[in-house]
């Protein structure tokens, strides 16, 4: 059983799943696809991701195309603020952002669809992010968009990020292509 809550993109949502704590620790599903099917999500993923980060490490904000991903993305170990931006230019909510923090406490994960960039901050110390993909990564796809453009303004919780050179260098919102989802 998930709770599935919306957000502001069209697509973008809040995965809740139900989780049994006692003095032990914890367990939860955190993939059904007969749960996710019941709620109008993917239910075939085809690569599994694991991250590993360093507070103050930014990366993003991420995507492919064409072979364009959808990304179930969760936190393992640690905290972080996760953002998707919606990339789309025929969308009504072209060039929005919304934002969450993910944690291994609250067992929150976000579902990312196609056609929306996805990037994150580390809070903690380290924090450990797996993501589930619908589509195989494909290095000539491999694209981004400038993390902090003002006219996306994305109000990151953290100070002078940890980059990489591509993420530095990334092509702001208005310099991106026309894109068919």
């Amino acid at each position: 059983m998930i709770t599935v809550t919306e957000t502001p993109l069209a697509g973008v949502v809040i995965v809740e799943p139900r989780v049994f704590e006692d003095q032990r620790g914890f367990f939860m599903e955190s993939f059904n696809a007969d749960d996710f099917a019941q709620a109008g999500l993917p239910t075939v993923f085809v690569q599994d991701n694991h991250s590993r980060s360093s507070r103050g490490v930014l990366r993003g904000l991420h995507y492919q195309y064409p072979g364009w991903q959808g990304k179930l993305v969760r936190v393992l170990a640690g905290e972080i603020f996760d953002v998707v931006v919606d990339i789309h230019q025929q969308s009504a909510t072209f060039g929005q952002w919304f934002g969450i923090t993910l944690s291994a406490v609250n067992h929150k994960q976000l579902y990312v669809p196609p056609g929306y960039a996805h990037g994150f901050c580390v809070l903690s110390e380290v924090s450990e992010m797996a993501y589930k993909c619908t589509a195989l990564y494909q290095p000539a796809a491999d694209a981004c968009v400038l993390w902090n453009d003002p006219q996306i303004g994305i109000d990151w919780p953290i100070a002078d990020p940890i980059l990489s050179a591509k993420d530095t260098a990334a092509p702001r919102l208005a310099e991106l292509p026309e894109f068919t989802v």
